[in-house]
């Protein structure tokens, strides 16, 4: 699938966007196969940019083509399967459920889909370090536990683009490190793509390009 945005501006950006943007009021291609870093100070849109390849919003001008096909004409049917095969995404504000067991959060996810991935879920709490707190309520987890939880639970699905909004804001280098491991691994088995919002700092995944958001 090929993400085209096509002269689009968040509403919220109107009248004040950065000469510097690369993305908004463009005509831009994100390609297959092809890992990209959105980067920009904060304020700037980068979780709105996000949010509407997801489909989250529309209150933008211009048009997001998604395959050729314009997203505007997308029923929720189609944002639906979209969302079950072809995106994932860690949200910057990861949008657990609080009042749900970190564990109980993965299992809410891995329920949608026919595989038993409890062990593979295990596997992978442990090498991120938050398996001790996996009978715990997501609320009384720090940020950087719920920052792991969200990781986990974006990989569960098959996608064909992982989007990541700020996935580590919150984790210390030796945890970015094993997180980009196990992000690389999915991507790969996946063979999928990897667009990722940040401040601008470089992280153990590769990209083949950056551009400015603003």
């Amino acid at each position: 699938m090929t993400i085209r945005f096509e002269n689009i501006v968040p509403k919220p950006l109107e009248g004040v966007l950065s000469p510097n943007t690369e993305i908004w009021q463009k005509d831009v291609s994100f390609l297959p196969h092809q890992h990209c870093q959105v980067y920009s100070p904060s304020g700037k849109g980068k979780s709105s940019f996000l949010h509407i390849i997801y489909g989250l919003r529309d209150d933008y001008t211009g048009n997001l083509w998604l395959n050729g096909k314009n997203a505007r004409s997308f029923q929720p049917d189609d944002w639906a399967k979209l969302r079950q095969d072809t995106f994932s995404i860690v949200f910057q504000d990861l949008r657990l459920f609080l009042h749900l067991t970190a564990w109980e959060n993965l299992l809410a996810k891995a329920a949608l889909y026919p595989q038993n991935k409890e062990k593979e879920l295990h596997e992978q709490a442990e090498f991120l370090g938050v398996a001790h707190v996996l009978h715990k309520p997501a609320h009384t987890l720090s940020y950087g536990e719920r920052q792991r939880i969200a990781i986990i639970r974006a990989l569960i699905q098959p996608f064909r683009w992982l989007l990541l909004d700020e996935p580590f804001s919150h984790l210390d280098p030796d945890n970015i490190s094993k997180a980009s491991q196990l992000i690389n691994q999915k991507v790969t088995e996946n063979q999928a793509t990897i667009l990722m919002t940040s401040l601008g700092y470089e992280y153990e995944l590769k990209f083949e390009y950056k551009k400015c958001l603003g």
